[in-house]
């Protein structure tokens, strides 16, 4: 299958960094760029009308903290995969960013085409991360590290964790999910509308307690409740 170009919208408050970034999404062939902001409220109404497959957003922006833009993403277009392109690489940064649905963590280090390159994670269903990144991570849930991170990895789970009750629709949707199709071939192959297919996807969300397509795959496998 053939996947087509994300549609992806930028918003960062730089304006060099933010044409260099649009040139690059312009230049990257599995992405086509739809529109780019420089502040949270120009963000969320680009976000609102551009309805974007992916938004790469900084969290330092004027009016607020973009924060606010992965939030709005994860509850209002959960088809929207968020990347942070940011010079924050601390550890509260990173959490907090991950915690509100990014699914991606890249530094700005190098140029933005780079940057752009490391995207490519998403087509196989990864994380995009700078190495720093991914190390801090990593030193979290190594058995010395230490904070959120590790401290959620080994709490162990409720009893009643385990037990998720899908709907029939949901775990169907959801396991196509899984296979890599997008809302719109879901609609088709289904028979639904797109608002149907997205509030289906916003309940396991709920249930499965997490905020992207990402995360739920992998909450989804790790329950045995998709291959």
């Amino acid at each position: 299958m053939n996947a087509a170009p994300l549609r992806t919208a930028l918003v960062e408050d730089d304006a060099a960094y933010r044409a260099a970034l649009a040139s690059a999404v312009m230049g990257a062939p599995g992405l086509d760029f739809v529109g780019a902001a420089c502040d949270v409220v120009d963000g969320l109404a680009l976000l609102r009308r551009t309805r974007p497959d992916l938004l790469l957003v900084d969290l330092q922006l004027p009016g607020g903290t973009g924060l606010t833009l992965i939030q709005t993403a994860a509850q209002e277009l959960p088809d929207c995969e968020v990347v942070v392109v940011s010079t924050l690489g601390e550890d509260d940064a990173v959490l907090a960013a991950l915690a509100a649905g990014a699914v991606g963590y890249l530094l700005k280090q190098g140029s933005a085409s780079r940057l752009v390159e490391q995207l490519e994670a998403l087509r196989e269903g990864g994380a995009p991360l700078s190495p720093v990144i991914a190390r801090k991570l990593l030193q979290r849930l190594s058995p010395a590290g230490r904070g959120p991170l590790r401290a959620a990895a080994i709490a162990p789970r409720p009893a009643s964790a385990g037990e998720v009750s899908l709907s029939e629709r949901e775990l169907e949707i959801l396991q196509s999910i899984a296979m890599g199709y997008s809302f719109e071939e879901i609609t088709r192959q289904l028979g639904l509308t797109l608002n149907t297919v997205a509030t289906h996807v916003k309940r396991c969300y709920r249930k499965l307690q997490v905020h992207s397509k990402l995360q739920a795959v992998n909450e989804a496998r790790r329950r045995g409740l998709v291959p």
